[in-house]
């Protein structure tokens, strides 16, 4: 299922392109590979959600070759920090390669290790926690972004709407579903999130922490 009308979205591209073009090598790879990318409407969300609230550190759960912190990266500015994590050495290289390019890679660190363990070794507290891991892992997320945001950050989830498998009906048992919709149901419930969806692209939650 298509979220938003394909016109819309590619209406809403082709305003918000800024000609960058280590972004447009990124989807370029992205299209041939077939590798889930957030895309440009929602990196432009992304951006905007970091430097609404200043934001200076960023840890993402699941980065792959680094498109989402290209957005991240530029955000936080040359004393920002964004913390990515990937267990695939080859995303590791394309990723040094294009936010090198883009001249932000020193404002990067990868943990080359499950996205969740990475968070809870290094600890501390982060202005946004980015999430996008295997959907079977998403509900334990919720608790883990609230324990390591700052008062006013947040926990921003990819995939929330899930190509509309998570409608009433549509008898999906597959764990990935199963994952979304629970991480939904406890994210709407937390008392320490505000949350909103926006259904662009595949639905992002954005969620402030108390």
């Amino acid at each position: 299922m298509q979220i938003v009308n394909p016109e819309i979205e590619d209406y809403l591209r082709h305003l918000y392109d800024d000609g960058d073009p280590v972004r447009r090598e990124m989807e370029d790879l992205a299209s041939k590979k077939k590798f889930p990318i957030v895309g440009p409407l929602v990196g432009r969300e992304l951006s905007l959600l970091a430097r609404a609230i200043g934001a200076k550190r960023v840890f993402e759960l699941g980065s792959g070759y680094g498109y989402s912190a290209l957005f991240f990266a530029k955000a936080v500015g040359p004393s920002g920090v964004v913390h990515c994590t990937d267990t695939s050495e080859d995303n590791v290289k394309l990723a040094e390669g294009f936010l090198t390019r883009a001249g932000v890679y020193s404002r990067v660190t990868y943990h080359r290790e499950e996205a969740t363990a990475a968070l809870r070794r290094v600890g501390g507290t982060w202005d946004i926690i980015y999430n996008d891991i295997d959907k079977d892992g998403y509900p334990d997320t919720v608790d883990l972004a609230y324990e390591h945001l700052r008062p006013g950050g947040l926990f921003i989830t990819d995939n929330v709407l899930w190509s509309g498998r998570v409608l009433p009906g549509q008898g999906d048992q597959a764990a990935s579903t199963r994952g979304v919709l629970d991480f939904t149901r406890r994210l709407l419930g937390h008392p320490g999130f505000l949350t909103s969806i926006n259904p662009t692209r595949d639905g992002v939650a954005v969620a402030l922490r108390s």
